[in-house]
C-alpha cells in the first residue's frame, strides 16, 4: 500500500484521489464538486516556496540582528539585560502572531468565509467578524501593554532574580512592552490574510521587525547602548503592522465572490467563545514558559549564560522555522476542510504535513549537530564575542538539536487540535506535563552540566509533549493513523543519525569555518537525501520525479517559444 504521504504537499487537495476525497459520511465536499473552490494544482507549493523564501530572508535578518547584538555588546551583563526584556516580544510574538492569534482566528475566519454563500445581500460575515472582534482586541492589547510598562520592575525580578543590575533590564522591558499592541494587530492581520489565501504580506513581518532593530542599533547603539535594541523592537512592531495593513484593506474592500456550499458544510459557524480563546492562549503561554524556565535557571549562573542559550536557540531553531512554513500555508486549508466537514481531507493533510515537516527539520538538526562550532564561529565570533563564547554556545546548540523534532511536531500537531475552532483542553494538559518535566530535569542538571543541562531539559520536556499530542490526536482531534505516522517518521530519524555522523567526520579536516560548514552541510545533505530516496520517505521518489517532469516540460516550452 502506498504511504499516506505519497501525495506531494503542493498537490491540489482534491486531486489526490479519484473519488474527490469524500468525507466520513460519504458525501463529497463542496470544493470537490466545485473546482473553483479547490486550490489550483501547485498553488500550495508556490505559496509554501514564497513564504519559505521570505522566512529565510527574515531569519537571515534575525541572524544579522543577533550578530549586531553580539558585535556591539558581546555576551555580558548588558546583553543578558536585553534578553530578559526580549522575553516580552518573544512571548507576544508566540501568543499574538504565529501561535494563539492564528489558532483562534484562522478557524474563525475560515468559518466566516464558508458562511458567505448563505449570507443575505449586503451582509458579509467576514466584515462582521472584524467589526465584533477588532475593537475589543485593540482595547485589551493597549491595556496589557500599559500594565507591562508599569509593572516592569516586578516582571524583571520575577523573570531573572539573579541579575546583578536590574535597572537596565527594566528600561528595556518598558520600551519593548509597546510591542504587545503592535504585534497583536500584526497577528490579527496575518490570520485574516492567511484565511483568505494570502501569504506574501504575512511572511514579510519578520524581516520588517529585524530590519528596524538592526537599523536602530547601528544608529543609536553608541549613544543608548543596549536600550537601542529595545527601541528597535518598538519601532519594528509598527513596521510589521504597516507591512500588512494595505493588503488586508484591499481584501476587505473587494466585493466578496460567491462560493459553493452544501448541506454537510460546517458553515453554521462557531463563535469566538471565552473557552476557545482560553484553551489556545493557555497552551501557548505554557509552551512559551519553557523559555522563562531556561532564563530563570540561567540567571543564577555566571554572566553570559542567558546569552549563550539565546544564540544557540536562535540558530538551532532555524530548521524548525523553515519546516513549519508548510503548516503555516496548509493550516487555512485544514481549517476550511474541517469547517466543511471533509474529515478525510483533514486526516490526509495532517498525516502528510507531519511526515514532511519532520523530515525537513531532521535534516536541519543533523546539520546543526555536525557543524555547530563552525556555525557559531562563522556567525558570531567577532567584536565582543570571544572564542570561549563560541565554544559554550556550540555545546548548548548541539543539545538543543535533539529537541528540534519535538518542537516541530508540537507546532504541527497543535494546529490539528485547534483547526475546528472548538475548545479543547488536551493540548494544554500535554504541555503542562512537558513543562513539569522541563523544570524537573533542569533543576537536576543545571548544577553539574550548566547551560547544556538547561537545553537538555527543554528537549526532554518538548519531546514528551509531542508524544502525548501524537498519541491523543485520534481521540481529541483529526483521526490520523498514528501507527502509520510513527512508522514514517522513524525513517528520517535513522537517516538523520547517519547523516550527522557523516557530517562530523567530513568537517574535521577543515580549519576554516566556511569550508567546514560547507563540507558538513553538503555531506549531511547527500547522505540524508540518499537514504530518503532509498527508503522512499514521504513519497520522495514520486515527488522528485514529478518535479523533474515539471521542470523539463517548463524548459522545453520556453525553448519552443524562444524559437
Amino acid at each position: 500500500m502506498r504511504p499516506t504521504s505519497a501525495v506531494p504537499s503542493g498537490t491540489s487537495e482534491h486531486a489526490a484521489g479519484a473519488d474527490g476525497l469524500r468525507p466520513a459520511d460519504g458525501r463529497r465536499s463542496p470544493a470537490a464538486d466545485d473546482p473553483a473552490q479547490a486550490p489550483a494544482s501547485g498553488s500550495l507549493a508556490r505559496a509554501t516556496l514564497l513564504s519559505a523564501l521570505l522566512t529565510v530572508a527574515g531569519s537571515l535578518l534575525g541572524l544579522g540582528r543577533d550578530q549586531a547584538l553580539a558585535h556591539f555588546f558581546g555576551a555580558g551583563e548588558g546583553t543578558d539585560a536585553f534578553l530578559v526584556a526580549w522575553t516580552v516580544p518573544e512571548m507576544a510574538a508566540t501568543l499574538l502572531i504565529e501561535g494563539g492569534m492564528a489558532y483562534v482566528l484562522v478557524p474563525a475566519f475560515s468559518v466566516a468565509l464558508a458562511r458567505r454563500a448563505r449570507a443575505a445581500a449586503g451582509h458579509d460575515p467576514v466584515r462582521a467578524l472584524i467589526a465584533s472582534s477588532l475593537p475589543r482586541l485593540c482595547l485589551g492589547l493597549a491595556a496589557a501593554a500599559a500594565v507591562l510598562m508599569a509593572g516592569a520592575p516586578e516582571l524583571v525580578s520575577l523573570l531573572a532574580p539573579g541579575l546583578p543590575d536590574a535597572s537596565l533590564a527594566v528600561d528595556c522591558t518598558r520600551l519593548a512592552s509597546t510591542c504587545v499592541l503592535t504585534f497583536g494587530l500584526a497577528g490579527y492581520c496575518s490570520a485574516a490574510l492567511r484565511a483568505h489565501g494570502s501569504f506574501l504580506a504575512p511572511a514579510t513581518i519578520s524581516a520588517a521587525l529585524n530590519t528596524a532593530i538592526i537599523i536602530t542599533m547601528y544608529g543609536l547603539g553608541e549613544r543608548w547602548g543596549v536600550r537601542s535594541a529595545a527601541l528597535g523592537v518598538a519601532l519594528g512592531g509598527c513596521c510589521m503592522l504597516l507591512a500588512q495593513a494595505p493588503s488586508l484593506w484591499r481584501r476587505l474592500a473587494a466585493k466578496p465572490r460567491p462560493q459553493a456550499w452544501s448541506a454537510n458544510s460546517g458553515g453554521d459557524g462557531r463563535p469566538l467563545t471565552f473557552a476557545v480563546v482560553a484553551t489556545v492562549l493557555l497552551f501557548v503561554l505554557c509552551r512559551q514558559s519553557q523559555v522563562l524556565v531556561e532564563r530563570y535557571f540561567a540567571s543564577g549562573m555566571p554572566a553570559g549564560a542567558i546569552s549563550h542559550l539565546n544564540y544557540a536557540q536562535k540558530v538551532a531553531q532555524l530548521p524548525m522555522s523553515l519546516a513549519l512554513m508548510v503548516c503555516v500555508v496548509t493550516f487555512p486549508v485544514l481549517a476550511r476542510a474541517v469547517a466543511e466537514g471533509d474529515l478525510r481531507q483533514a486526516r490526509d493533510r495532517t498525516e502528510r504535513d507531519l511526515v514532511l515537516v519532520g523530515s525537513l527539520v531532521l535534516l536541519g538538526a543533523a546539520m546543526v549537530v555536525a557543524c555547530a562550532p563552525q556555525m557559531i564561529q562563522l556567525l558570531f565570533q567577532r567584536g565582543a564575542f570571544t572564542a570561549a563564547d563560541t565554544a559554550a554556545t556550540a555545546s548548548v546548540m548541539r543539545v538543543y538539536a535533539f529537541g528540534l523534532l519535538g518542537h516541530t511536531l508540537v507546532g504541527a500537531l497543535v494546529r490539528s487540535y485547534f483547526s475546528a475552532g472548538r475548545a479543547t483542553w488536551y493540548p494544554l494538559g500535554a504541555m503542562v506535563v512537558g513543562l513539569i518535566v522541563t523544570i524537573g530535569v533542569g533543576a537536576w542538571t543545571v548544577g553539574f552540566w550548566g547551560a547544556p543541562g538547561i537545553a537538555a531539559a527543554n528537549a526532554a520536556g518538548i519531546t514528551l509533549t509531542a508524544l502525548l499530542l501524537l498519541h491523543g490526536l485520534g481521540a481529541h482531534s483529526v483521526a490520523v493513523r498514528v501507527p502509520r505516522v510513527v512508522a514514517e517518521l522513524a525513517k528520517p530519524v535513522g537517516a538523520a543519525v547517519c547523516a550527522a555522523t557523516a557530517g562530523l567526520v567530513c568537517t574535521q579536516p577543515f580549519a576554516s569555518p566556511p569550508a567546514a560548514v560547507a563540507a558538513g552541510c553538503v555531506s549531511v545533505s547527500a547522505v540524508f537525501l540518499l537514504l530518503v530516496w532509498a527508503l522512499d520517505m514521504a513519497g520522495t521518489r514520486s515527488l522528485l520525479l514529478s518535479a523533474a517532469h515539471t521542470v523539463r516540460r517548463s524548459v522545453t516550452r520556453r525553448f519552443c517559444h524562444g524559437r
